[in-house]
């Protein structure tokens, strides 16, 4: 997720695999997948950091995150058994915060959950050279860099439910410690102006909450950010999925959108 700000429902993404394009890597044939797979390896090793608890299922896995974090729900199969969504239903109802279900396949309707829906892009760039960033990024590894990175995502992504702000509570010291994810920051003049998290699952790299400070926007931040953490994975295919808003940066960045998934939430 680099970008999961609101978008409106609107007509399915183009599935590029099917152009017969030859220089496009065999990792767009199953793009869902992957996404699902590294989706769910990145909210495991993010409640793990925060002390909420996970539920693994073949159809899914959920993060039970409490009142203000919330649940999140990443469905991993696109043919979830009727007894996993019975589960998924009695979790979202149970749930003393807000509810966010990600579908990366987009075959299941929980509009009987009374969330509303809308879809994304799942983008793909296969391995490749990545350009140096116009600005310095950093990796954040100092408690004061993580701090600093999550203020940057609360602000960017208008996070209300992180309100009033509690230093640690989403980007916990203990998340870069999670095998295969990283925090970056990009400085400009000294001075933070844009935040993402990366991570590696099983081969296949990702990337979640790009975001840039309101001060700083177009000014760069968010492509550098970008390329300062692509650079630790070239030699991966990675995927990402983006807003409306951000395609065409990350198109430029040598992604492309191959699927689309759908969001629901109950806010």
């Amino acid at each position: 997720m680099a970008d999961t700000r609101q978008t409106t429902p609107d007509a399915r993404v183009e599935d590029r695999t099917r152009q017969g394009d030859p220089d496009r890597s065999a990792a767009f044939d199953d793009a869902a997948i992957r996404q699902a797979r590294n989706s769910a390896a990145f909210w495991a090793a993010t409640a793990d950091s925060r002390g909420h608890e996970v539920i693994r299922r073949r159809g899914f896995l959920a993060v039970l995150g409490g009142e203000r974090a919330g649940t999140r729900v990443l469905l991993q199969e696109p043919d979830p058994a009727a007894h996993e969504l019975a589960e998924l239903t009695e979790l979202a109802g149970r749930s003393t915060g807000p509810v966010d279900v990600e579908d990366p396949f987009s075959s299941t309707d929980l509009s009987h959950l009374g969330m509303r829906n809308w879809q994304m892009p799942i983008m793909v760039r296969p391995p490749g050279p990545v350009p140096a960033p116009a600005m310095e990024v950093i990796r954040a590894r100092r408690t004061h860099e993580l701090r600093t990175a999550e203020q940057i995502v609360i602000e960017g992504f208008e996070l209300t439910r992180f309100t009033p702000y509690r230093p640690g509570e989403m980007f916990p010291t203990t998340l870069t410690e999670q095998p295969g994810v990283d925090v970056f920051l990009a400085v400009l003049d000294g001075e933070a102006v844009g935040a993402g998290v990366t991570a590696v699952h099983d081969g296949v790299g990702s990337h979640y909450w790009v975001g840039t400070s309101s001060a700083h926007r177009s000014r760069g931040a968010g492509r550098a950010v970008m390329l300062g953490s692509l650079a630790p994975m070239a030699d991966l295919p990675v995927t990402l999925t983006a807003s409306r808003l951000g395609q065409p940066l990350y198109e430029s960045l040598g992604f492309a959108a191959v699927t689309s998934s759908t969001w629901w939430s109950s806010q």
